[in-house]
C-alpha cells in the first residue's frame, strides 16, 4: 500500500520524527495517557507507546474478535468443572506452592459451597500472528488471561492518538484503518451488571489493588466512569481490607463499613502480591457473597498448566460436545504444548527442549508477562531441574516467530528512532 510507503519513509526523516513525537507526547497528556514515574509515582509523564499503528491483517484481526465469545465460554465452563480442574492441576500443585495455595482456597470453596450464584469474568486472549515456515503466518494464543486483563483504559486512547499522529503525517488514507478500543465503556457495562444483579443499591464495587500500580490511571478512568453511573468504587490493597474488612449477615462483604456488591481484583496474581494476612483476606472475599472478578476457579482456569492440557486431542470436545466448529475455530489458535511432569511424555519433551532451545519457551504457572524462559535460561532452568519434582511447575511451548516490523517506540528519555517491533493483539472478553 503507496500510504505505508510513505509512513516507512517518513521514519528516515529525523527531524519530521521529532515534530511528531513532540505533538504524540503532549497528546498523552492532555488526553489521558499519563505515566508514573517509578521513581516517584506522584509524578508522571507520558506512557510508553509506538508512534504510529502497526498493521495487522484484517481477516487475523475479524478472526480473533470471532473467537473471543468461544474462549469466555471455555474459561467459564472449565472453571465449573471441579473434576477437570483437579486432574488437570494435579501435578503443578505439587511442584508449585503458589498454584497449591489457590488450589486449597478452591477446594475448601467446593466442600463449604460457593456465597455467590454470579460470577464475572473479564478476560484477555493475546495473540501473535506467527510467521515460521510451518504455520504461515496464522494467529496464535500466547495465553489466556484470567486475572491480569489490564491496559484497558490505555488502549482506549491509543487509537485516537494514531490517527492523531497519521493526520499531521499527511497520511488521512491511514486514519479510517485504526479501531476503536472503547474498553472502558464496555468494562463498565460488565460490572454495572454485575453490581444490578447483586442488587443492593448501597454496595460499591472494590478495586483491589497494588500500592504501586502503574496502569492506575485506567482505574480511575473506569471509577470515574461508573460514577457517572450513580455507582460508587473502594479502590484499595489487600491491607486496607485485611484491617477494615469483615463478613456480615448472609456471608455479606464490608470494607471499612462499605457493603461490597463486586470484588475486581487487580491484584493478587503473582507470589509476590501475598503475605500470610493476603492469603487471609483472599479467602475472606471468596467465602463472601460479593461476586468476585474472577473467583478462584476462574483464576485457576487461567494457570499455564490448564491451556497445556487443552492442546490435547479430545479435551476441547469435553467443553463443547457436538459443537465441532467451535471447536475449530478454538483449537485453529492453538501452538504445539506439552508436560513436563514426571513422566516418560515430560522426559521426551525436556529432551526435545534441550536438544532445540530455539524452536520452544519454558512458561512457568504465572500471569502477568515477563516470566518465560528462552534459549540459555531454558536450558538452564531444565537442567537445575533435572526430573525434579519442581520440573512440572512449568510447561513447554512451542515458540512462536511473529512478524517484525518498523515502528518508532516513545519512551521517557529516549529519542524518537526507527526500530524493530513485535506485537501481540489482545482482545477483551467479558461475560457473566
Amino acid at each position: 500500500m503507496k500510504a505505508y510507503r510513505t509512513l516507512y519513509e517518513l521514519m528516515d526523516n529525523p527531524e519530521k520524527l521529532q515534530v511528531l513525537a513532540k505533538e504524540a507526547k503532549v497528546f498523552c497528556l492532555l488526553n489521558g495517557l499519563p505515566y508514573p514515574m517509578k521513581e516517584s509515582p506522584e509524578l508522571v509523564t507520558y506512557a510508553p507507546v509506538t508512534l504510529f499503528p502497526t498493521p495487522v491483517r484484517g481477516a487475523v484481526f475479524e478472526q480473533a474478535l470471532a473467537v473471543q465469545p468461544h474462549y469466555n465460554l471455555l474459561v467459564d465452563r472449565i472453571s465449573q468443572d471441579a473434576a477437570f480442574l483437579e486432574e488437570a492441576l494435579s501435578s503443578t500443585v505439587l511442584a508449585d506452592d503458589f498454584t497449591a495455595r489457590l488450589f486449597n482456597i478452591h477446594k475448601q470453596m467446593l466442600a463449604e459451597g460457593r456465597a455467590s450464584p454470579i460470577v464475572l469474568g473479564i478476560n484477555r486472549s493475546d495473540y501473535m500472528l506467527d510467521e515460521s515456515e510451518v504455520q504461515g503466518g496464522l494467529l496464535k494464543l500466547v495465553e489466556i488471561n484470567t486475572f491480569a486483563a489490564g491496559a484497558f483504559g490505555t488502549s482506549d486512547t491509543i487509537a485516537p492518538l494514531h490517527r492523531h499522529v497519521l493526520r499531521l503525517a499527511g497520511l488521512e488514507g491511514l486514519r479510517s484503518s485504526v479501531p476503536d478500543s472503547n474498553s472502558t465503556v464496555r468494562f463498565a457495562s460488565a460490572l454495572q451488571r454485575a453490581w444490578e444483579l447483586y442488587a443492593r443499591p448501597q454496595a460499591a464495587i472494590l478495586f483491589l489493588v497494588d500500592d504501586v500500580e502503574m496502569i492506575f490511571f485506567s482505574h480511575f478512568k473506569l471509577i470515574n466512569e461508573l460514577r457517572e453511573r450513580g455507582i460508587s468504587s473502594i479502590r484499595n490493597n489487600f491491607e486496607f481490607v485485611h484491617k477494615t474488612g469483615r463478613l456480615g449477615s448472609d456471608d455479606r462483604l464490608f470494607v471499612d463499613g462499605q457493603e461490597v456488591a463486586v470484588v475486581f481484583f487487580r491484584d493478587g496474581y503473582v507470589p509476590g502480591h501475598y503475605t500470610e494476612e493476603s492469603w487471609a483476606t483472599r479467602l475472606l472475599m471468596e467465602r463472601s457473597r460479593a461476586i468476585k472478578c474472577p473467583d478462584i476457579a476462574t483464576h485457576l482456569a487461567g494457570t499455564k498448566k490448564v491451556q497445556q492440557v487443552l492442546a490435547r486431542p479430545g479435551v476441547l470436545e469435553r467443553f463443547f460436545p457436538e459443537q465441532p466448529q467451535v471447536v475449530q475455530q478454538i483449537r485453529a489458535t492453538f501452538v504445539g504444548s506439552y508436560t513436563l511432569d514426571q513422566c516418560p511424555e515430560g522426559d521426551r519433551a525436556a529432551a526435545m527442549a534441550m536438544d532445540s532451545p530455539d524452536r520452544y519457551v519454558l512458561k512457568p504457572q504465572r500471569e502477568g508477562g515477563g516470566h518465560n524462559f528462552f534459549d540459555a535460561d531454558l536450558v538452564r532452568v531444565l537442567e537445575e531441574e533435572g526430573a525434579g519434582l519442581g520440573r512440572a511447575s512449568y510447561i513447554l511451548m512451542e515458540r512462536l516467530r511473529p512478524r517484525v516490523e518498523r515502528n518508532v517506540l516513545l519512551k521517557r528519555d529516549t529519542p524518537p528512532e526507527p526500530c524493530d517491533v513485535v506485537g501481540e493483539l489482545g482482545v477483551f472478553g467479558a461475560y457473566i
